[in-house]
């Protein structure tokens, strides 16, 4: 069956007569060159920008010109003041916050200062789509998601009872995620209807399908273990204690990288994410927008734009924010072997078993 933008519009968002429409997208400039895949993400968001200004006469919203802006050059970080409209240059925030639903779709991720703009303007809802691609049109996109909502509902409950997750990766590693503060947890469930209420968390990314926590980032966190990772060529190992990085075991040259980054830049080291994907049309591709939902993963880096405390000013520079996630579903080098929460009185419930869920 061919990809219906305008089903998976209105499943998302369930529009009103009134709605205003915002889409955008970021622009290659100075030293960040342009490519292939983004010149396709660009065009598929003026397809996207196209189709919705049709459909949008018949439920009655307004859908603004395209709105443009420099790329930042960097994930997580804080996007420009200022944008392009219709060749006019126009403040980000004034666009946005008139906006009620915004669709952003970017090379370098805005979901953190989307995240803050969504709190400073009750009515907003934004759909955010780092890194997209045409081909989740036929995957991840095109997922029933009233399916996607109830598997997520399935899995938050237990996030909120758990003192801790513990991982066992294919490897033989494991590492425990210390919960026991009791953070939000949030349902990235492709859901954004109107009345939401200002508290809510209003983004999701598309393709949606996740349940994440921060784990416990105080002094005495009991997060501590062995995370194994493939970068490029190279598997790393994070030793992990406190909820900290501290420190990137491997002899070959991204660990060595890594070894430095973290040492010159202590707001890396935080465990900021634990994670389940739960979309069922998600496939690994190595598009981490994607492949996150297919299953386990974790970040590190950036927290406080999902419940946690370690922001922007806890970097040397903005131009240094980063919030990484790597992913362990079925079809990458090195999968979850095992899940477990564990509840206050030892209680296990297994979750994932070889990659894939079992809930």
């Amino acid at each position: 069956m061919a990809f219906d933008l305008e089903k998976l519009f209105v499943d998302v968002f369930a529009p009103e007569r009134g709605e205003v429409v915002t889409v955008l997208y970021d622009l290659p400039h100075g030293e960040l060159s342009d490519h292939e895949a983004w010149r396709e993400r660009r065009g598929m968001a003026q397809d996207w920008h196209r189709q919705i200004s049709r459909f949008a006469e018949t439920i009655g919203m307004r859908v603004n010109p395209i709105v443009t802006y420099q790329a930042t050059g960097f994930h997580s970080a804080d996007m420009p003041e200022f944008g392009m409209c219709q060749g006019e240059r126009v403040r980000l925030d004034d666009i946005i916050g008139a906006s009620t639903i915004v669709v952003s779709m970017p090379q370098y991720s805005a979901s953190a200062p989307l995240v803050g703009l969504v709190r400073k303007y009750d009515k907003l809802r934004v759909a955010s789509m780092p890194l997209v691609t045409r081909a989740m049109e036929e995957t991840g996109l095109s997922a029933d998601y009233s399916d996607v909502a109830q598997a997520c509902a399935r899995i938050a409950p237990l996030f909120e009872a758990a003192e801790a997750v513990e991982v066992t990766f294919s490897t033989g590693h494991t590492c425990t995620f210390d919960l026991s503060d009791h953070k939000p947890v949030l349902q990235d469930n492709g859901q954004l209807h109107p009345g939401a209420a200002a508290s809510d968390f209003r983004l999701v990314n598309l393709p949606a399908g996740e349940v994440c926590t921060v784990p416990n980032e105080a002094g005495d966190s009991r997060s501590a273990g062995e995370i194994p990772a493939v970068i490029g060529d190279e598997t790393v190992v994070f030793v992990v204690g406190n909820n900290q990085i501290i420190d990137v075991e491997g002899d070959g040259p991204v660990a060595k990288r890594m070894q430095r980054e973290s040492r010159d830049e202590p707001a890396m080291r935080n465990i900021a994410e634990v994670a389940i994907g739960c979309n069922e049309k998600a496939v690994v591709t190595g598009n981490l927008l994607e492949d996150e939902k297919a299953g386990f993963h974790w970040a590190y880096g950036r927290s406080d734009h999902i419940g946690g405390a370690v922001g922007v000013a806890d970097f040397s520079s903005p131009r240094k924010v980063v919030h990484l996630d790597t992913v362990y579903a079925r079809g990458n080098p090195i999968v979850c072997a095992q899940l477990d929460f564990i509840d206050r009185d030892g209680v296990r419930k297994t979750a994932i078993s070889h990659g894939g869920l079992c809930v």
